[in-house]
């Protein structure tokens, strides 16, 4: 069962609020066909309930039904993950505990996945207590949002929106397996979301929605032909299949001249998905507009970056510990401290934080803003000052020009601006061009047989996409992007893997049980550079790590972990397959 903690950012109330204001955009749609799918999910469910309360224990209808039921569900998910995400966590969310940090204080898990884990493999009888409980918590959670929908109207702008969404849902999460990590049913239940975007018809029917319907049917055939989660093509089914469905809603939306919703979106509502060129918006992860990423703040901060003043000593800049030939690592096992010490984790890559929303391993800082202050002034690793570096920059000539481009109504620079610019260069920081960006842009010879097999290696029986999330390979949960998740893994303290890693991690900012020894969840881009690996550097090479994880992490190694959120089951890799994930992963460098 893949376990995750997740870190709730609560964007997700001023998201429904962008919501709700563009409602006045357009005339809503009819709700009638999407709540007569609800009214079926909430009769299926029931039924289930009643087959629980009423049957002899028996695994393969208890099984049977669940499917029926999640393939209902997968038709309305488009809806309900885009008006009611705080709902759908606790309809579809992962079976785990959902960690309020800031309280200190957590929320059991429901829905979908919690019942998965008491009927497969094999339902016990003992668990028909927590069964009929789980349904029944299930049953109030899907009446509400019926209620909801039956209530609320959708525009068209959001209509388009949630089904581009779904696009990139289907790619992240339903390829992979993340909601399905034990029955693994995922490919049957991806036909099913498919269905949902039919629901366009209603008022677009045009040639171009007839071309998206034939698509839509062909994309369900290939899974229905080749339903095997192991073995699915799911490289030529996103080329094929996928991408093309998003070209065609995009098509459809500019035909029928739809506005795109007024919200901070981290994928850009013009792209046919989240692996076109040019997909992301950096400024969906700032903490203020005035943060705004601008070419002329990342050039000033590109020089700021490499100047010594910024440490106390004069004789370290940020480029000392983040080279840019090795992505913006330093190759240590750990970084040293300016007292000549061991720092106790190793130094991850600058490349891609800006995709994020929470920074260092143990996701103490929420912006890069606040992360640079943080090594700054921090007395181990830079010991500077801010305030007195702005003085010493604005008395340079050398800088007059960069702080007039980057910030035209301003003289000089305060700290706030200091930080404002290195973190514009750290937002520059993601290229997007890598082998794998060029094979999904349409450049198929980008990738060789080795390494797309790697790849469905990688997003299927490996099980790496359901915590490295494509195509940013962070723990960013998409299609949104408002919540970054963190793992426990149970990282060795040495490579012999005979004791875990007693760095504590999160737990040592917020004392969860939960989060004793989880870390960040870090991007894979770039990986191929950014050796040695794990928080502590533990591991020298992609094979160490992967032998790692086909083992099942600490728990499988040997090592007592309660907590550990990664799944402890042996992956059972064999020794090709291991091959051809090295090789993938290595397809991830930027030129």
């Amino acid at each position: 069962m893949k376990k995750t903690v997740l870190i709730c950012l609560r964007y997700l109330s001023l998201f429904l609020l962008l919501i709700s204001v563009s409602c006045e955009k357009s005339q809503p749609q009819n709700n009638v066909e999407l709540v007569a799918q609800l009214t079926q999910l909430v009769e299926a469910n029931q039924r289930f309930l009643q087959l629980v309360e009423t049957a002899n224990n028996s695994s393969k209808e208890f099984q049977a039904q669940f499917k029926k039921n999640r393939l209902l569900y997968k038709k309305v998910e488009w809806a309900v993950e885009y008006f009611a995400p705080d709902t759908a966590r606790f309809i579809n969310g992962p079976a785990l505990d959902e960690l309020e940090v800031e309280e200190n204080k957590f929320l059991p898990p429901n829905g979908f996945q919690v019942i998965e884990e008491l009927i497969f493999p094999q339902y016990l009888p003992e668990n028909r207590k927590a069964l009929i409980a789980e349904l029944k918590i299930l049953n109030g959670n899907l009446l509400q949002l019926k209620r909801q929908f039956e209530q609320i109207p959708i525009t068209k702008e959001q209509l388009f929106d949630a089904h581009q969404l779904n696009v990139n849902r289907l790619i992240a999460l339903g390829i992979t397996g993340f909601d399905s990590p034990i029955a693994q049913h995922s490919i049957p239940e991806v036909a099913a979301t498919l269905e949902s975007f039919l629901v366009l018809k209603q008022q677009f029917d045009s040639p171009t929605f007839t071309a998206l319907e034939k698509k839509v049917r062909a994309s369900q055939n290939y899974c229905r032909a080749h339903n095997d989660f192991n073995s699915f093509d799911r490289a030529e089914f996103i080329l094929r299949f996928v991408q093309p469905i998003g070209v065609l809603l995009q098509q459809l939306k500019t035909e029928h001249r739809i506005a795109d919703v007024d919200r901070n979106a981290a994928v850009n509502q013009s792209v046919a998905s989240f692996l076109a060129a040019n997909a992301f918006n950096v400024d969906a992860f700032i903490p203020d507009l005035q943060n705004k990423y601008s070419e002329a703040k990342a050039k000033l901060g590109e020089a700021l970056f490499s100047d010594t003043d910024l440490a106390g000593s004069g004789n370290r800049n940020c480029a000392s510990c983040h080279r840019p030939e090795r992505a913006f690592t330093d190759g240590l096992k750990t970084n040293v401290s300016l007292h000549g010490k061991s720092l106790p984790r190793n130094t991850p890559t600058l490349t891609y934080a800006a995709l994020q929303n929470a920074q260092f391993w143990d996701l103490r800082q929420s912006d890069l803003e606040k992360q640079s202050k943080d090594v700054i002034t921090n007395k181990d690793e830079m010991h500077g000052d801010l305030a007195v570096f702005s003085k010493k920059v604005n008395a340079s000539k050398k800088y007059a020009k960069l702080i007039k481009a980057a910030f035209p109504k301003e003289e000089q620079l305060d700290p706030t601006k200091v930080q404002m610019a290195l973190a514009s260069y750290v937002r520059s920081l993601t290229a997007f061009n890598s082998a794998f960006d060029r094979y999904f842009q349409g450049e198929t010879t980008a990738m060789n047989a080795e390494e797309r097999a790697g790849f469905n290696v990688f997003a299927g029986k490996a099980k790496c996409a359901t915590c490295h999330f494509i195509p940013v390979f962070n723990g960013t949960v998409p299609p949104v992007f408002a919540k970054t998740e963190q793992e426990v893994i149970g990282t060795p303290a040495t490579a012999d893997n005979k004791q875990l890693s007693p760095d504590l991690g999160r737990y040592a900012i917020h004392q969860l049980p939960q989060l004793r020894n989880a870390f960040k969840t870090p991007t894979l881009r770039n990986v191929a550079k950014t050796a040695p690996y794990m928080h502590n550097g533990v591991y020298n090479s992609l094979e160490q790590v992967v032998d790692f994880y086909n083992r099942g992490g600490g728990v499988g190694v040997g090592l007592k972990v309660d907590n550990q959120t990664l799944p402890p089951d042996a992956l059972n890799l064999t020794t090709q397959e291991q091959k051809q994930l090295v090789a993938f992963l290595k397809t991830l460098n930027d030129q």
